[in-house]
């Protein structure tokens, strides 16, 4: 089998700027490690200057239409203000508090506190904070670069529930099952092996005629990144068998042969029935193959070589 290493969409966080503004500094690089809640980025736009202005003129302009509101209400029950003038006065006191609180939301969409702005603490520029914890996945900008408010800065990953996408074909569904044992390897170093469980297997054949098999990882290394492409091997049982080197046996002629030996220079080739093959191993499936422990266990290949060439 082999796949790549998944993340499920709720593990892989891509960061946007939700008002847009220019990539003024950040630190991360990819591969980088990043806590939920820390500062990853400062952005910067004249925009935001102009929102912090609107929110507190708008406050301010809140406070006196409540005043002149209550004013009005205590004039009308005294008959001293028509209704109409009343009216009026809640009606702009309830728009000024609807457009302070859509103001807000705005706020917040950009990483300000509302409740702690001020005249004094107006700024061009704004934070933009890790929403998980994780790394760095990928970086799509560069410092000064405009950022709009659907192009993505960042790829953050979660690797908690990072996962092994392995495909099996589909004449092989019926011998795994969920709880099976992967042991899975990278093309660069198949010595290492990083024990897997199947989780989940797929119910749907892809039109290469593979299933896609799910698995989690025993215990995860930071150096297995999403997309990079492993090799698995399944464990479907243990069992004990007969089974001789790869190298000791040879095909020859639709056949499987292994070589006997009679005497110090003298071989016989005899023919046997393989089975599964396993970490330079195959499997012996008739046993009567196995009761010569003068068997060759290295060298196959070339008695073979040597017997043609003396047929010759």
């Amino acid at each position: 089998m082999n796949g790549k290493i998944d993340v499920p969409p709720q593990n892989l966080v891509s960061v946007c700027v939700p008002l847009g503004g220019y990539l003024k500094s950040t630190k991360l690089l990819p591969g980088m490690p990043v806590k939920k809640g820390e500062v990853i980025a400062l952005i910067e736009d004249q925009e935001y200057v102009q929102i912090q202005e609107e929110f507190l003129l708008t406050k301010s302009k809140l406070y006196f239409a409540e005043k002149e509101f209550n004013r009005q209400k205590e004039l009308n029950q005294s008959q001293a203000s028509s209704d109409k003038i009343t009216q009026q006065a809640e009606s702009e006191y309830k728009n000024y508090r609807i457009k302070l609180s859509a103001l807000k939301e705005k706020l917040k969409l950009i990483n300000i506190d509302a409740d702690k702005l001020s005249e004094n603490t107006l700024s061009k520029t704004i934070p933009l904070y890790s929403p998980i914890n994780g790394f760095v996945s990928k970086i799509n900008v560069n410092i000064g670069k405009y950022i709009n408010s659907t192009d993505i800065i960042f790829d953050l990953v979660n690797p908690s529930d990072i996962h092994l996408n392995l495909k099996i074909y589909e004449k092989d569904i019926d011998k795994i099952s969920i709880g099976n044992k992967v042991y899975a390897y990278s093309n660069t170093n198949p010595t290492k092996r990083y024990k897997c469980e199947i989780i989940l297997i797929s119910k749907d054949v892809n039109t290469d005629g593979t299933t896609e098999v799910h698995c989690h990882f025993d215990q995860y290394d930071h150096s297995l990144i999403p997309g990079m492409y492993m090799n698995g091997e399944l464990q479907i049982q243990s069992a004990s068998v007969n089974a001789l080197p790869e190298e000791s046996i040879v095909n020859f002629e639709g056949g499987s042969y292994v070589f006997v030996q009679k005497s110090k220079n003298l071989f016989e080739m005899r023919e046997v029935k393989i089975g599964n093959r396993e970490n330079g191993f195959i499997e012996i499936m008739d046993a009567a193959g196995m009761n010569n422990p003068n068997i060759a266990t290295k060298g196959a290949y070339s008695l073979l070589m040597k017997l043609k060439n003396k047929e010759d």
